[in-house]
């Protein structure tokens, strides 16, 4: 099926007891068992939920994947993801990753045994200098938040393959519609459904695809053993707005484009990222590997007191942490996502104080223009 059916199709049925289209908010902790061993498939809320499978199923379809496993937050599914791996176990990463992703990482799971190293994953042979004989995983952001670095999927996953590593790729910025790193060789894909998949900033939520079943198989019993799972309202929202995955991705990435070229042709920004732009370092990767260039756009002003400005004075962007939503946001890295990141780690690559990112809503791009120009006056 297309993207679009699945979107709309995907993981649901009409309801067997009222016919109801839509998959019911199955909002219950446990379940009757006829007898002692003899139940509907279904025993308690933390293990089973109708909602929740449908939810995960749907974004598995949307992602070329077999099985998908939810959590309660992207960072929660991340965690699950180092449980893959051991104590004395080395993880290689992208050196710019989600703020949060690095804080987990070095803050709290190298008290447990776990060896990072933190590599420009852009270039291919980075990643090979930096396995080791304990090397056991390969941790991508592509593009990455806010820099927007690209990482060449396949290239990557070739390498995992050939050395026997996970190969696991965070795909939040952007989302199914414009990249499905499982047919690129990854092994697992990473969403915070917070972000695009459910695209209205009423839900904290985060998922796990892969179509491996030994992998699935691991994940399904740490997501219960564990408990980090989504309410069966949250997993009702996304399932919602998966629906509408499609035209709002089409509507952010019209959008992103044209404020991306204002921004380039307006002399704003000292530095505009944006792999939709031919001047993007990898534009070409961009084009092969992705079905568009996404809604998130970062640009560094050249001082901290121009970003602040333009950050203030702002009036339909809303100035906030998340991206993904309906509506656009404005944000500072350097002290908001990332500010657990070192200075001088940020700067190595690129993430200046005077850095801007922008997630891109769906309102009428001129009045997204008006509103950037109004802020500089």
């Amino acid at each position: 099926m297309g993207f679009s059916t699945d979107a709309i199709h995907a993981g649901q049925q009409p309801d067997p007891v009222t016919g109801a289209v839509i998959t019911p908010i199955y909002q219950t902790s446990t379940y009757a068992q006829e007898e002692l061993g003899k139940h509907k498939g279904y025993e308690y809320g933390r293990t089973h939920n109708l909602t929740r499978a449908s939810m995960e199923a749907n974004i598995a379809a949307l992602e070329k994947g077999k099985y998908g496993i939810a959590f309660a937050s992207g960072l929660a599914a991340t965690h699950a993801l180092l449980s893959l791996v051991k104590a004395g176990d080395h993880v290689i990463c992208s050196n710019n990753v989600y703020g949060g992703t690095y804080r987990l990482f070095e803050q709290i799971m190298k008290d447990y045994g776990l060896e990072f190293s933190w590599v420009n994953t852009s270039e291919l042979s980075n990643i090979e200098k930096a396995i080791k004989p304990n090397t056991k995983m390969v941790y991508l952001e592509t593009p990455t938040n806010p820099m927007l670095n690209l990482t060449d999927l396949q290239g990557a996953s070739d390498i995992c393959k050939k050395n026997n590593l996970l190969c696991i790729c965070d795909n939040t910025f952007m989302s199914p519609y414009f990249q499905n790193p499982l047919t690129l060789g990854c092994d697992v894909v990473l969403h915070s459904s917070t972000k695009y998949l459910n695209g209205h900033s009423d839900v904290i939520g985060g998922i796990l695809l892969t179509s491996d079943e030994k992998i699935h198989e691991r994940l399904r019993y740490i997501q219960n053993a564990t408990g980090g799972v989504p309410s069966p309202f949250d997993c009702w929202l996304v399932m919602r707005s998966t629906k509408t995955l499609a035209v709002r991705m089409e509507r952010h990435e019209k959008n992103a484009i044209a404020l991306a070229k204002y921004l380039s042709e307006s002399g704003i920004g000292k530095k505009i990222y944006y792999p939709g732009l031919s001047s993007h370092p990898q534009h070409e990767l961009a084009k092969k590997q992705m079905r568009g260039f996404g809604g998130m756009i970062s640009v560094d002003v050249g001082d901290t007191e121009k970003a602040k400005k333009i950050l203030k004075n702002v009036k339909i962007f809303t100035l906030g942490e998340s991206l993904g939503g309906v509506e656009s946001l404005i944000s500072h890295p350097a002290s908001m996502t990332h500010a657990t990141v070192p200075k001088e780690e940020r700067e190595k690559f690129g993430l200046t104080d005077g850095l801007i990112r922008f997630s891109v809503g769906i309102e009428d791009i001129e009045d997204l223009i008006a509103d950037i120009e109004n802020a500089l006056k």
